[in-house]
């Protein structure tokens, strides 16, 4: 099937003379999560993981992917001529120095240009002159062969109540137009989906796992475009917002529309697709620089926080019902990774405020859980039993928030070296959580507390410490995060309101282990105002059966005793009497 597509592609690339085309997994918006009219890369490759690029040439087909999908892409992969380049690993070449070694003099790069980034087009683009080539950017040649493609997402669009988003659209848009005025321009052109759903408190479910909805906006000090499905909104919802100014045009209008566009226009070259910036007339002057809104959002309002931890709260009584109905079950042998996963679900459907998952479960029993980014197929769904490690990444979005946890528990006894290794994980989780650190600190600089534990066993994981989570929308946020030094990325301080995971990890062909929780920033208590600290908002049980508990400090085992009891004195309330007796005898003071 795999190599049909392809050959169908070649005859394509052919008959438009191009020689090499890219096929992105983005959508129009660069999102993480997109609907499946845009899962043009996953068509061709038949690799389903949420981020990758082909890169496809008459003679040669490779795949791009990062650390977490190293594993699952093999697998995906095996039967095709597809070669799978790792991402960031020693000596695997990047995209732009794979486009330059396979594209010869004077050959023709496509792709198409709403589907890549304004900066990324130009670097490619430079690659392409070198080799006095040139590109195309106007065919969506995936989209002449697919001829089942699923039509573009019109889900209804709804309104965020101030309760929850604790900010009126009409004070955020009065601090972005703040801010344009300081950078001197005219008008302010949005791509990123994530930030036109924060500005207007609005949400949709045009993606999977983000509740987000298709738009394109224009912010000028007089004017707010939004350029949307205009059926996704209902007429009531239509009149609100013409009655605070913001005007709603059609999609697809946004290409000619900004044709017209004369001074300065701030535009985000990251989060802007290319097919835009060409679109933009003489008369425009282009100012780049990051979204306001990207840090207006990452800090979230006391609203946000005191909400978010209500939604810790409730999603740590799904996640305890949860471990307390596994372990009573499990000794049936009737549970796979997939009912599993089913099973948690339906607990967190029970609370009213939640609306669904943040993003794909992960459920990966033995070998499974070494898989980054597992996820489970009727094909590949394992049976659980009382033995070996179970790794769970899961999450959820509630009206009060969005949440992401990560929990690996024994379904039976625990061998020496998952102790040892389990240990260390829990010990770098517990590092990172006790930071004190400097305002302006940046996530590079606290990193090597995580990982330290577990590269002192001759460890180390293919993925970054913590990532910035959003307020039901994606669960990536950022712009902060905690990884070792990338010379590509610019990183972003630390501030308080801002909400980042701790999630070391170790994994070995055998399992994986993981343990995740959501962290808030804020000020340590008592000091000035330039120290800041981690408050911990996930409320579930790490697993005491897999701790070593002699190679925890004292330090480490205060902490741990005191978040267990956190844990039981929020949950225990809401929990029966035998899944409170369950979450007791799981905390003990260890």
């Amino acid at each position: 099937m795999i190599a049909n597509r392809l050959a169908q592609l070649r005859q394509e690339m052919k008959a438009h003379n191009i020689d090499m085309y890219l096929v992105l997994s983005d959508d129009f918006h660069g999102s993480e999560y997109v609907g499946d009219y845009f899962k043009c890369r996953e068509f061709i490759t038949g690799f389903t993981g949420s981020a990758g690029t082909a890169l496809i040439t008459q003679s040669e087909a490779r795949l791009f992917t990062d650390g977490r999908y190293f594993l699952q892409a093999e697998k995906q992969l095996r039967e095709s001529e597809i070669i799978l380049i790792k991402q960031d690993a020693k000596g695997e070449p990047t995209i732009k120095q794979s486009v330059s070694e396979l594209l010869t003099e004077g050959e023709t790069l496509g792709f198409d240009g709403r589907t890549i980034s304004m900066s990324m087009a130009k670097e490619l683009s430079k690659v392409a002159e070198e080799k006095r080539g040139s590109i195309c950017a106007t065919v969506d040649l995936v989209g002449e062969i697919w001829a089942t493609r699923p039509p573009l997402p019109k889900a209804p669009v709804w309104e965020l109540g101030i309760e929850y988003a604790g900010m009126a659209r009409g004070d955020k848009l009065a601090d972005i137009r703040r801010q344009m005025r300081e950078k001197q321009v005219l008008n302010h052109l949005i791509a990123s989906l994530e930030d036109i759903a924060w500005i207007f408190n609005l949400r949709g479910g045009d993606t999977k796992y983000c509740p987000v909805f298709l738009a394109y906006a224009l912010i000028s000090e007089q004017d707010t475009i939004l350029f949307v499905s205009r059926e996704s909104f209902s007429d009531e919802l239509t009149k609100r917002l013409a009655a605070e100014g913001i005007e709603l045009r059609d999609y697809q209008e946004v290409y000619e529309f900004v044709k017209n566009i004369k001074g300065k226009i701030l535009l985000d070259d990251k989060r802007t697709n290319y097919a835009l910036f060409e679109s933009l007339g003489s008369e425009a002057k282009m100012v780049f620089a990051a979204n306001p809104s990207i840090l207006l959002k990452a800090v979230k309002n006391e609203t946000e926080i005191a909400n978010i931890k209500k939604a810790h709260i409730k999603d740590g009584v799904a996640m305890v019902k949860f471990l307390y109905w596994l372990s009573q079950e499990i000794e049936e042998g009737t549970i796979s990774e997939i009912s599993a996963a089913d099973k948690l679900e339906e607990f967190r459907q029970g609370d009213e405020d939640y609306l669904g998952q943040s993003f794909a479960p992960i459920m990966g029993y033995k070998e499974h859980g070494a898989i980054i980014h597992y996820s489970a197929t009727k094909e590949s769904s394992a049976a659980l039993k009382a033995e070996g490690l179970l790794l769970m990444d899961t999450g959820g979005h509630y009206l009060c928030g969005s949440t992401d946890i990560t929990r690996t528990i024994s379904l039976g006894a625990v061998t020496k070296q998952q102790r040892k290794h389990y240990t260390a994980v829990l010990r770098g989780n517990i590092n990172l959580a006790q930071a004190r650190f400097k305002a302006g600190s940046v996530g590079s600089s606290l990193d090597e507390l995580a990982r330290g534990p577990i590269k002192a066993l001759g460890l180390d994981y293919q993925h970054g410490t913590g990532h910035g989570v959003g307020y039901l929308l994606s669960i990536h946020e950022g712009p902060q995060s905690i990884r070792v030094v990338r010379d590509d990325v610019k990183e972003v301080p630390f501030e308080v309101g801002m909400i980042t995971s701790n999630e070391p990890g170790v994994y070995l062909t055998e399992y994986g282990i993981r343990l995740e929780n959501l962290t808030l920033c804020k000020r340590v208590e008592g000091s000035d105002s330039k120290e800041l600290e981690f408050e911990t908002l996930t409320m579930v049980p790490f697993d005491l059966s897999c701790i070593e508990s002699v190679k925890l400090s004292q330090t480490d085992k205060q902490y741990l005793n005191k978040y267990h009891e956190k844990v039981r004195e929020a949950l225990s309330p809401y929990l029966t009497n035998e899944e409170g007796k369950w979450l007791s005898k799981n905390t003990y003071k260890v």
